[in-house]
C-alpha cells in the first residue's frame, strides 16, 4: 500500500532565491522583499504557481530575490506583460513590483488598463518619490520643490497621488503600506492576495541616497501615532498617541475633519466607522495630507467584481460552443477578399 506523505510546510527561506540581494545598504526594499517571503510563507504559495513580474527601476531587481518564476520585463510594460501571462494561464498567481517612475510615468497608461480591466492579479508600487536607479531625477511622485539632477531649481510639477490615481482609475482594491512595518506589510499583502480581481497596493518606501527622509512627517518614530492612521473595515478611523483623536464627516458637507475625543462633548460615538467598500470614503482617506490630518494606511478599498481574464474566457467558450468545427479554409476566405492573377 502507498503511504503518502505530508508535505513539509514551507518557511520564509524556501522564498528567497540564491541571489545576492544587491540594493543600497539602508533601501526600504529590504524590507519589502522580507515581508513579501513571509506573506507567501503564511499563504503556503505554490513557487511553480506564483509569478513575480517586473519593469526597470530599482524595484524591478525584485523577481530575482524570489524562488518563484519571474520576469524583468522593459520600462513601464510590466503591466502589459502581467496581463498577456494571466490571460495565458488564469492559474498563475501574479504579482506586479514597479515603482513610482515606472508605474505612473512611462507605465501610466499600462497602470490604468490593468486596473480598469480588473486583472485578476496584485500590483505593488513602491513610492521613494525619486528615480533612484537613474540617480536621482524627481519622478511623476515628486513634491513641488524637490531639488534634483533634472530640477537643480526644484520641482514645478504638482505631484500625482498613486493611490487616487488607482481610485480614478477603477481599481477594485486600493491599500498602502509602509516599508519600516514589517508585521503590518504582511497582513496587507494577504489582503490584496486574496481579493477576486486588480489589487493596488502603494507603499511608502525610503530611498536612503537620493530622497532620504522624504516620508519622515509621518513615518518617523516621535511622530508616527499622530501622523498616520491604520484603517481597518468596521472600526472607528481614531488615531494619536494617546488614542483620543478621530475623523468625522463636517456636518452637511462631504469632506473630513479632525476631533478630539472628550473634548467639546464630542465621544468616541461621533468617530466614523470605516468602510471599505465606501469609494467615497477610501478617496477622501486618500487625499488626506500632514500637518492637518494623518495620512491613512491599510485597506482603503476593496470593492470585489467579475475580473477580466474571465470575461475573456467566458467568451472564447461562448464562441467555440456556437461554432464548435470551425473550417480555417473558409475562414480564410471570408469577407473581402482578392483574387491575384
Amino acid at each position: 500500500m502507498n503511504k503518502v506523505t505530508p508535505l513539509e510546510k514551507l518557511t520564509v527561506k524556501d522564498y528567497a532565491s540564491d541571489q545576492e540581494v544587491r540594493w543600497c545598504p539602508g533601501c526600504g526594499d529590504y524590507s519589502i522583499v522580507r515581508a513579501m517571503q513571509k506573506t507567501l510563507a503564511d499563504l503556503q504559495s505554490s513557487p511553480e504557481k506564483t509569478v513575480f513580474i517586473s519593469g526597470i527601476g530599482c524595484a524591478a531587481r525584485f523577481p530575482y530575490y524570489m524562488a518563484t518564476y519571474g520576469f524583468h520585463t522593459i520600462h513601464g510594460r510590466a503591466a502589459a506583460i502581467a496581463t498577456g501571462t494571466k490571460l495565458a494561464n488564469p492559474d498563475l498567481d501574479i504579482w506586479v513590483i514597479s515603482g513610482d517612475g515606472d508605474s505612473l510615468s512611462i507605465g501610466g497608461n499600462h497602470l490604468m488598463h490593468v486596473l480598469r480591466r480588473n486583472v485578476d492579479l496584485q500590483y505593488i508600487l513602491f513610492n521613494n518619490e525619486i528615480y533612484g536607479l537613474t540617480k536621482g531625477q524627481y519622478s511623476p511622485t515628486s513634491k513641488i520643490g524637490t531639488r534634483s539632477p533634472s530640477t537643480p531649481m526644484g520641482s514645478l510639477d504638482s505631484p500625482l497621488s498613486a493611490t487616487l490615481f488607482a481610485l480614478g482609475c477603477g481599481a477594485r482594491f486600493v491599500a498602502r503600506g509602509i516599508d519600516t512595518q514589517p508585521k503590518y506589510l504582511p497582513e496587507v499583502f494577504k489582503r490584496a492576495q486574496a481579493h477576486k480581481g486588480a489589487s493596488f497596493v502603494e507603499v511608502f518606501q525610503n530611498c536612503i541616497v537620493y530622497n532620504d527622509g522624504v516620508f519622515d512627517n509621518f513615518t518617523a518614530k516621535d511622530v508616527a501615532a499622530d501622523r498616520q492612521i491604520q484603517v481597518e473595515h468596521g472600526r472607528p478611523l481614531i488615531f494619536g498617541k494617546e488614542q483620543n483623536k478621530g475623523l468625522r464627516l463636517k456636518a452637511g458637507k462631504i469632506e473630513l475633519e479632525v476631533i478630539t475625543i472628550d473634548e467639546n462633548g464630542t465621544t468616541e460615538e461621533d468617530v466614523l466607522l470605516h468602510d471599505e467598500t465606501n469609494k467615497i470614503l477610501a478617496t477622501l482617506l486618500a487625499q488626506m495630507e500632514g500637518p492637518n490630518f494623518p495620512v491613512a494606511i491599510g485597506v482603503l478599498y476593496c470593492d470585489p467584481s467579475d475580473t477580466y481574464e474571465d470575461a475573456v474566457h467566458a467568451q472564447l467558450t461562448a464562441a467555440k460552443k456556437e461554432n464548435p468545427s470551425p473550417n480555417v479554409n473558409d475562414l480564410l476566405r471570408s469577407g473581402t477578399t482578392w483574387t491575384v492573377v
